[in-house]
């Protein structure tokens, strides 16, 4: 255990402040988040140096896309998280369930120096579960990653308050953030938390480091095209160059609804395509769909087969091989 940042004590209750599920502690009462308890006047971490999962993935199963296309990254997770979303893919991590081992952060960065099969990793990104729950542990990590100039990336679901993430985010070179629906009443029903944080999340972080946003679109419950449409009108005002993957739902965890069909995930790349420069379907084994094309002329400028077969780069630096344009791409 280790004491925990962003929290007050006051009239005999810790009070938590770093996401905004707002938890009310007594004394011995454990957080939403299965991994911040209350002991006496003090709010105490019970996932420090706790890492459940470790492995070395192509950047683009985080999924990033145009952040180091081609290149592996250091994933490490832990347990815990702050909603409760019926369809997780990481259930055993995110409710507690998932056996863990004690990492120091110095284990982690020299770990993310080391070859592996021949690979070399750009960094360390903090997935599988929610990483703003592991703040502490990711913040120590972070900064000694930078140091070594290792690059950080976090994958999560955005609910974090203000100033915890703006104390994260000056350590932070990419995010990808999971802007699950796009009304309360989705949120509500099938997440147990609030979805204005999340937008305002995705909103500070734009321009700050790099970021992209996935949808995983749930049939008849946020694949209406009114719901996505607002979604993507939103994420098209604040930057039409932000990569939108649309992840294809299958039944996990307590939600047994059929596969989004095909179909849907096509209309929804149309309705997307509409706005947004650069998008992409995912768990689909579509090429075609996952391919990065030249906002100006339409040229594939990176190919992606498959995780396994690789992805081909066609840029000049950041630009389109055939018209010269300059692509919203970190290489």
């Amino acid at each position: 255990m280790k004491e925990a940042r962003h929290y007050e004590f006051r009239d005999g209750i810790v009070h938590c402040l770093l996401c905004p599920q707002n938890c009310r502690l007594g004394d011995g009462e454990t957080g939403r988040c299965g991994v911040r308890r209350a002991e006496g006047n003090k709010l105490v971490t019970l996932n420090y140096e706790m890492v459940s999962a470790v492995a070395l993935d192509p950047i683009e199963k985080k999924p990033l896309y145009h952040f180091y296309p081609g290149s592996y990254i250091l994933s490490i997770g832990t347990v815990g998280c702050n909603l409760s979303c019926g369809f997780c893919q990481n259930y055993e991590l995110s409710t507690g369930m998932a056996p863990t081992r004690r990492m120091s952060s110095d284990n982690v960065v020299e770990l993310a120096k080391r070859k592996f099969n021949g690979e070399t990793s750009i960094g360390i990104a903090y997935t599988y579960s929610e990483p703003m729950v592991w703040f502490e542990y990711v913040m120590e990590t972070a900064k000694k990653a930078r140091e070594d100039g290792l690059k950080n990336v976090l994958v999560t679901n955005g609910e974090i308050q203000p100033d915890p993430l703006e104390e994260l985010l000056p350590l932070v070179d990419a995010m990808n953030i999971d802007v699950k629906g796009f009304s309360q009443r989705f949120y509500t029903k099938a997440c147990s938390g609030p979805l204005k944080p999340v937008l305002e999340t995705v909103e500070r972080a734009a321009g700050r480091c790099h970021v992209e946003v996935t949808n995983l679109l749930i049939p008849d419950l946020n694949d209406s095209e009114e719901e996505f449409g607002s979604l993507v009108s939103w994420l098209a005002e604040l930057d039409d160059t932000i990569p939108l993957h649309i992840s294809r739902y299958f039944p996990h965890y307590k939600m047994n609804l059929p596969p989004t069909p095909i179909p849907t995930m096509l209309r929804a790349y149309d309705i997307a395509r509409q706005s947004l420069k650069y998008v992409y379907l995912g768990n689909v084994g579509d090429e075609e769909h996952s391919t990065t094309f030249c906002h100006v002329c339409g040229t594939a400028v990176i190919v992606r087969s498959s995780f396994r077969l690789g992805v081909k780069v066609h840029l000049d630096g950041r630009k389109c091989t055939k018209c010269g344009a300059e692509q919203p791409i970190v290489v």
